[in-house]
């Protein structure tokens, strides 16, 4: 065990009892103990396998390459929507943790045999884009839009791709794509500036509200 690790559990007011069955769980499956990024790390010959940690609303169990799980209980999840590789399994109580142990560590085994057999993450495969029906639909109705909009660095795309995605009703998403429709055409990228004034070019730093 890391005394650090030691250190960052006694020093926690909430999820202590959670992180500590995890760490005992994670231990158990033959990983070495590290501390990084504030958080307890585990390490397979020096490879990161998984992570630890408290939120507000819960503790979690992070895989660094989660992507690459199976998954077949359909537990893991994605830490937010610009994650590409990590996944983890949320939870709210020691009972949930010890009910899950078998699976957790058939989960924590699987990474370790995928760092073992040295698979990395496709990042080609990962870079794919997902587009909404509603730009699906706009793209069909003006081409120029379609050329404008891939004439964009793979960021920008993506930049676009995951706002106008995060409304949940369709409605929204086309309003959302009707107001950033001449920043594309412009070549912008969603967080661009579009006023000149940034003094952190290409980035929009707040200036433009000057003008406001």
């Amino acid at each position: 065990m890391n005394p650090k690790v030691d250190d960052y559990l006694e020093n926690l007011e909430k999820w202590q009892k959670e992180l500590e069955a995890l760490r005992h769980i994670i231990l158990d499956c033959g990983l070495t103990e590290d501390f990084k990024w504030r958080n307890p790390c585990y390490t397979f010959e020096g490879k990161n396998i998984v992570l630890i940690g408290g939120l507000k609303d819960y503790c979690t169990l992070s895989f660094l390459k989660g992507v690459l799980l199976k998954d077949t209980e359909n537990i893991l999840k994605r830490p937010g929507p610009n994650s590409r590789f990590v996944k983890l399994i949320p939870f709210k109580s020691v009972k949930e943790i010890n009910e899950l142990q078998p699976i957790l560590k058939s989960y924590i085994y699987e990474a370790i045999a995928l760092e073992k057999a040295g698979i990395k993450v496709d990042l080609k495969k990962n870079d794919a884009l997902e587009y909404p029906d509603e730009l699906e639909e706009k793209f069909k109705e003006d081409s120029e839009f379609k050329s404008a909009f891939e004439n964009l660095t793979k960021g920008r795309q993506r930049g676009y791709l995951l706002h106008f995605s995060g409304a949940k009703q369709s409605k929204t998403r086309t309003s959302r794509i009707e107001k950033y429709e001449e920043r594309i055409y412009d070549g912008k990228g969603i967080n661009d500036c579009v006023c000149g004034l940034s003094k952190k070019m290409p980035n929009c730093d707040g200036s433009h509200k000057q003008l406001e």
